[in-house]
C-alpha cells in the first residue's frame, strides 16, 4: 500500500486565537447552520403566513435543546460509567461529546413543549418544518468533525482514504465524516422539494418520516465502516448507533403511513397565504 496515494490530513481544528478566544472550525460551522437555519425559518413562516413572532421563541428552543440534548445523549448512550464518576464534567462541552441521537431526542421534546405553550398546534406541524433546515445544520456539523479529525471510518485501500495525521494515524481510514455529510445534502435537496415542490408539508409527519427514515438508514449503514466510538462496542453485533438508529427509521415509516392514511391538515393561516 503507498500510502503517498492517499489523502493526509493534518488540518488544526483552530481557525485562529485571540488571547483566551480560540474559534474553531466546528464551532463556526455550528454556528453557521443555525445561522442558515433561522434564515430559512423566516422564509417558510413567511410563506404561510404564520405568525413571525413564533420563530424567535423557536429559535431559542432549537439551539438550547440541541446542545443540551446531544451532550446528554453522549454522556447517556456512550459515556455513563465515566461522567457517573464525575458528574461536574457533564458540564465540560468544550472537551467534546455531543451524540445526533440525542440532539434529535432533545428536539422532538422541545418542539413539544413548544408546541404546546406558542402555537398551540400539532407537534408534527413544527417537526416538518424544523427538519428542512436541521439537515443542513447536520451536514455541516460533520463537517467540523472532520476538521476536528473525529468520528472517522475503519482502514481502506480506496484512493479517497484520510491518513488523519493529528491523531498520529498511519493508514488510511474511511472519511466517514464526508460520507454522512454527503447523506445528509442528498436529504436535504430532497425534503426541500418535498416542502416547496409539492403539498407534503400539509401531511403532518410527512417530512419528518422521511428525515428519519433517510438520515438514520444512511447512518446505520455507515456505521458498519466507522470506528467504535468507546470501548464497550467492541464485543457488540451492532454498535450503539446502530441500536438508536433503528427506533427512528421504524417511526420514520410508521409517519409516513399515517401522513397518507389521514390526508392534509390545512390552518387557516395558511389559506390566507395562498390567497395572497
Amino acid at each position: 500500500m503507498d500510502i503517498l496515494a492517499f489523502i493526509h490530513w493534518n488540518v488544526s481544528p483552530e481557525i485562529f486565537s485571540l488571547g483566551p478566544i480560540h474559534v474553531r472550525w466546528y464551532g463556526l460551522l455550528f454556528a453557521i447552520g443555525f445561522l442558515f437555519g433561522y434564515n430559512h425559518g423566516e422564509k417558510m413562516f413567511k410563506h404561510e403566513g404564520v405568525d413571525p413572532k413564533w420563530l424567535e421563541s423557536l429559535f431559542i428552543y432549537l439551539v438550547v435543546a440541541t446542545v443540551v440534548g446531544a451532550r446528554l445523549g453522549h454522556v447517556l448512550f456512550y459515556g455513563w460509567d465515566e461522567y457517573s464518576k464525575n458528574p461536574i464534567e457533564i458540564l465540560y462541552i468544550w472537551q467534546g461529546g455531543l451524540a445526533s441521537h440525542g440532539g434529535v431526542l432533545g428536539i422532538i421534546v422541545a418542539m413539544y413543549l413548544w408546541s404546546k405553550k406558542v402555537s398551540k398546534r400539532s407537534i408534527l406541524w413544527v417537526l416538518d418544518r424544523v427538519v428542512v433546515p436541521s439537515i443542513l445544520v447536520a451536514a455541516l456539523i460533520r463537517l467540523g468533525n472532520l476538521m476536528n479529525s473525529e468520528i472517522y471510518g475503519v482502514q481502506t485501500s480506496l484512493p479517497w482514504g484520510f491518513i488523519f495525521e493529528r491523531n498520529h494515524e498511519k493508514v488510511p481510514k474511511h472519511p466517514t465524516q464526508l460520507y454522512e455529510a454527503l447523506c445528509y445534502l442528498v436529504t436535504f435537496a430532497v425534503i426541500q422539494y418535498m416542502y416547496w415542490k409539492t403539498k407534503a408539508k400539509d401531511y403532518q409527519g410527512m417530512l419528518v418520516g422521511v428525515f428519519f427514515i433517510m438520515v438514520f438508514t444512511a447512518r446505520f449503514f455507515i456505521e458498519f465502516i466507522k470506528e467504535d466510538q468507546e470501548a464497550f462496542e467492541a464485543g457488540m453485533a451492532l454498535n450503539m448507533g446502530q441500536w438508536l438508529s433503528i427506533p427512528f427509521v421504524i417511526g420514520g415509516i410508521v409517519l409516513v403511513v399515517r401522513a397518507i392514511q389521514k390526508g392534509p391538515v390545512i390552518y387557516k393561516n395558511q389559506v390566507n397565504a395562498v390567497r395572497k
